[in-house]
């Protein structure tokens, strides 16, 4: 019940319980027994590290963001996820796109300094990785922030692709001509990758020169400020080349969009946790300690 719970509403987890196992249960029984484990499992989520120490050749990528999660207390509020995985975790199959095999999550309704103190904990675990840390992001200040001040000898990227949109947001609002619009983006774009960040910035400037505006004005900064996060060419031959922060977008719709931002829903914050604790171990194949706590009770440790 609690599985079937975590996986879809509670509605729908009650049909499929009668048509698979021959068993009614109403939805209201099925959702105060998820809820009550998803209670349970709060000290165990994040108790441990899933994934197997990095080898000499390896590093750790680690990514973080928020998404917005419709309360009944607070209306939206941000749920912040967190993802880590190993280079040798990254597959890249011929002529398609790559996938990660392994990963570990972390989800909280919650202030960015609980959720730090869980991601520290949990990265610290590996050991000193320095250069072999990797963080992707897309340049929010609260996750700049906490690299810097946790992890100032590890790596950070920002993501190329949020970059990109940066770009297309200022190009858009300043050509008329469409095709013209695209030869100077996808020229910028091609010296984005091969870290001529600075050469992009006076292109800019030089655009703007005679016709000042707000969007190229915010552009430059927003590239200067996180200049040496955008050296692609050196990303790109580093670990498994990643330069995108896909996989968090990616744990943004498994993790939380799947189950809990359903057409209707609004959720406690409780509630919203509670749901986010079993999402997370189901996701971390930790679904073992949900059973360990159906076999001792809620008291029984993993």
């Amino acid at each position: 019940m609690v599985y079937a719970g975590q996986m879809d509403c509670y509605e729908n987890c009650s049909e499929v319980l009668e048509k698979l196992a021959g068993v009614r249960v109403g939805a209201t029984q099925i959702y105060r027994l998820t809820d009550l484990y998803g209670k349970g499992a709060e000290e165990r989520v994040n108790a441990e590290r899933t994934l197997t120490p990095l080898k000499q050749d390896e590093v750790l990528y680690v990514e973080a963001d928020g998404s917005m999660l419709l309360t009944r207390e607070e209306g939206w509020k941000e749920v912040k996820v967190g993802r880590f995985f190993k280079s040798s975790d990254c597959i890249h199959a011929a002529e398609k796109p790559g996938w990660i095999s392994n990963s570990q999550y972390v989800a909280l309704l919650g202030n960015s300094k609980d959720f730090t103190t869980i991601m520290d904990n949990l990265i610290e675990s590996f050991g000193n990785l320095k250069g072999r840390l990797i963080f992707l992001s897309d340049g929010a200040t609260w996750i700049k922030n906490w690299i810097e001040d946790a992890f100032p000898e590890a790596i950070t990227i920002l993501d190329y692709y949020h970059a990109c949109e940066h770009l297309h947001q200022f190009s858009s609002s300043f050509f008329k001509d469409k095709n013209m619009e695209q030869k100077w983006a996808t020229r910028q774009k091609e010296l984005l990758l091969k870290s001529k960040v600075q050469k992009v910035i006076k292109n800019i400037q030089a655009l703007a020169t005679n016709n000042s505006s707000a969007e190229a004005e915010n552009l430059i900064a927003y590239y200067q400020a996180n200049s040496s996060r955008m050296d692609y060419q050196k990303y790109k031959h580093l670990g498994c080349g990643i330069i995108g922060s896909g996989a968090i977008e990616s744990a943004h719709r498994t993790v939380i969009q799947k189950r809990m931002k359903q057409s209707g829903q609004r959720w406690s914050s409780k509630g919203a946790q509670n749901m986010l604790n079993l999402r997370v171990m189901n996701k971390n194949h930790q679904w073992s300690k949900i059973i360990e706590m159906s076999k001792y009770g809620l008291k029984a440790t993993g």
